[in-house]
C-alpha cells in the first residue's frame, strides 16, 4: 500500500453559490508525481489551489470536507498558513520572478523565514538553483535580474525559489504552458528529477505531458474526479467512457 501524503475526503469548493468542486476524494502518494487533467474550467486549477489554501485570498468561497497532509487538517482553525505555504510550495503558469537579481530571488523566502547568514543563504541560493538545473547556466550572473533571464529560465528560477524553502510538496499550474518546446522539455526533465524527493501535483492542459512526467492521473469533469489512477492504466485502459472520450479527442 502506498503512503498518502494528502488525503482528500468529501472536498466540496463553492465560490460564492457556485459550486466548483463536488465530493473530491483523493489519496495522493507521498514522493509522487500526480497530473490532474480535464478540459478548461472544469476544476483542476481551482483543487490545486485547495491544497495549500490559496483560495483563501478569493472573496466569498467556501470549503466543506476535509484536506489532509501528514494527517492534519490544513483548514482546522489553528493552522499557521504561512508555515503551510512553506510546506507546501507553488508555482504559477507565467513566470514570476521578482524585480531583483537572481541571487535574491531564491533567497528571498529563506530571508522572510529568518535566515539572515550569508554564508547559509549562498549555500541555499546554490543548492537551490542545482536542484532547479539552472545553476551552470546562472552561476556567474546571479546578481543580474531575473526578469533578464528567457522565459524557460525564469520558469526555473522560480521553482528554485519554490524548493528554497524546503517545501515537501510542490504544486503546479500548467508550469509550460507559457514556454517553448525546449524549455518545455527541461521543464518535464526537471519534474522527473525531482520527483521521490518532492511529492508533485501538476495541472496540464497537454495529454503527452501527463503521461510522460506523471505517475497518477486525476480526470477531472465538471468539478468532478472522474477517474484517478496510475497514469499507466488510465491512458491505456481507462475504466470510465468519459475518460476514453476525453483522451480519444472526442471533446475537450
Amino acid at each position: 500500500m502506498v503512503t498518502p501524503q494528502v488525503s482528500i475526503k468529501n472536498l466540496n469548493f463553492f465560490y460564492d453559490s457556485t459550486q466548483a468542486l463536488k465530493d473530491i476524494t483523493i489519496d495522493i502518494p507521498k514522493g509522487s508525481v500526480t497530473a490532474l487533467i480535464g478540459p478548461s474550467g472544469c476544476g483542476k486549477s481551482t483543487f490545486l489551489r485547495t491544497l495549500n489554501r490559496m483560495n483563501d485570498i478569493i472573496e466569498g468561497t467556501r470549503v466543506e470536507g476535509t484536506v489532509e497532509i501528514d494527517n492534519r487538517d490544513i483548514y482546522a482553525k489553528d493552522v499557521d498558513i504561512v508555515k503551510l505555504r512553506k510546506q507546501v510550495g507553488m508555482v504559477f503558469q507565467k513566470p514570476n520572478p521578482f524585480p531583483k537579481s537572481i541571487f535574491d530571488n531564491v533567497a528571498y523566502g529563506p530571508r522572510i523565514h529568518g535566515q539572515k547568514n550569508r554564508a547559509k543563504l549562498q549555500e541555499i541560493v546554490e543548492k537551490s538553483l542545482v536542484r532547479a538545473a539552472l545553476w551552470d547556466e546562472v552561476k556567474d550572473r546571479l546578481h543580474t535580474k531575473g526578469t533578464d533571464l528567457s522565459g524557460g529560465q525564469q520558469q526555473r528560477l522560480c521553482i528554485a525559489r519554490t524548493l528554497a524553502v524546503d517545501p515537501e510538496i510542490v504544486l503546479m499550474d500548467e508550469p509550460t504552458s507559457a514556454l517553448d518546446p525546449q524549455a518545455t522539455s527541461k521543464i518535464e526533465d526537471l519534474i522527473s528529477e525531482l520527483s521521490g524527493r518532492y511529492t508533485i501535483v501538476i495541472v496540464t492542459h497537454n495529454m503527452q505531458q501527463a503521461a510522460r512526467v506523471s505517475d497518477y492521473t486525476a480526470f477531472f469533469y465538471e468539478g468532478e474526479i472522474i477517474e484517478f489512477g496510475k497514469t499507466k492504466q488510465v491512458f491505456t485502459v481507462p475504466q470510465k467512457k468519459q475518460t476514453e472520450e476525453y483522451l480519444t479527442g472526442k471533446f475537450s
